[in-house]
């Protein structure tokens, strides 16, 4: 018997994720009816100006209703005077609960609100700007401050001082996830393989001479330009990357066709008849 009443409880129940079942409202006409002390209080509240003619009105709860009107202050297109008229059963009585101005389907509404921190991106950082790095972010894990820090890690195997980046003084360093961001960022950026004066290059920086090399496991794909007529001069490159300004890019004046002697002899020439140095 007692399974039986179990099983039938549990068929009633309703499972996770299925909305719950409508509950129907009772109409109450009295309620849904009185339209003009719906907009009475509505004129109160805002001025007969700006309230226009009713659109609705519908049961909120058992002895709640709620009536709209049109909105005609034009600051305020699309919205609607919501007033919320209340009755206590049988009562002849009826209660304004509240008046409120309520954005309908047409309303030219703000965007949603975005805290600061969500909303600045790359590249808006100004002087004098502070930009607080979060305690939780991913992109950094905690650092090595000092040797008690190497000591402790050394007698905790598998882990070994040789495969992490001490970062000595610093609290914190980047992450695993924080270089693979990098390493994306930099390869689609301006000094990557794919873009536009890396397409147009004959050689890559891998092989330039003014390339610097950096430490760690991001220089294996890139380094920093030294080449002050280089169009990435003091900028992390991509080893695939490369300008027109290759270190092995050398200017072969035979090859086209003049001789340096007599480039030389022009010069002279040019610098005496003009009167300047060498004449």
């Amino acid at each position: 018997m007692f399974g039986r009443f179990l099983r039938a409880a549990q068929e009633q129940q309703v499972q996770p994720g299925q909305p719950d079942a409508p509950v129907e409202v009772p109409l109450d006409p009295v309620l849904l009816g009185a339209v003009d002390a719906a907009r009475a209080a509505a004129v109160e509240e805002a001025g007969d100006a700006f309230v226009g003619e009713p659109l609705q009105a519908v049961m909120e709860a058992d002895g709640l209703a709620c009536h709209a009107f049109t909105c005609l202050n034009p600051a305020y297109a699309g919205w609607r005077w919501t007033v919320t008229l209340a009755r206590v059963d049988d009562s002849a009585d009826i209660t304004v609960n509240e008046v409120l101005l309520l954005p309908g389907p047409e309303s030219i509404l703000a965007p949603t609100w975005v805290p600061w921190s969500d909303r600045v991106r790359p590249g808006d950082l100004n002087v004098g700007d502070v930009l607080p790095t979060a305690p939780d972010d991913d992109r950094l894990v905690p650092g090595m401050l000092g040797l008690d820090d190497l000591e402790g890690l050394a007698g905790q195997a598998p882990l070994h001082p040789g495969q992490w980046e001490l970062g000595l003084g610093r609290a914190r360093i980047l992450s695993a996830s924080g270089q693979d961001a990098a390493v994306v960022r930099w390869q689609r950026g301006e000094t990557g393989p794919q873009s536009a004066m890396a397409r147009h290059a004959a050689l890559t920086c891998s092989s330039c001479g003014f390339l610097v090399t950096i430490g760690g496991p991001l220089g294996q794909a890139f380094g920093l330009c030294a080449n002050a007529f280089g169009a990435a001069d003091g900028r992390v490159v991509a080893m695939d990357y490369g300008c027109g300004a290759h270190s092995e890019i050398i200017a072969d004046q035979s090859a086209a066709g003049q001789d340096p002697d007599a480039a030389a002899q022009q010069d002279q020439v040019y610098a005496e008849l003009s009167g300047g140095p060498g004449a």
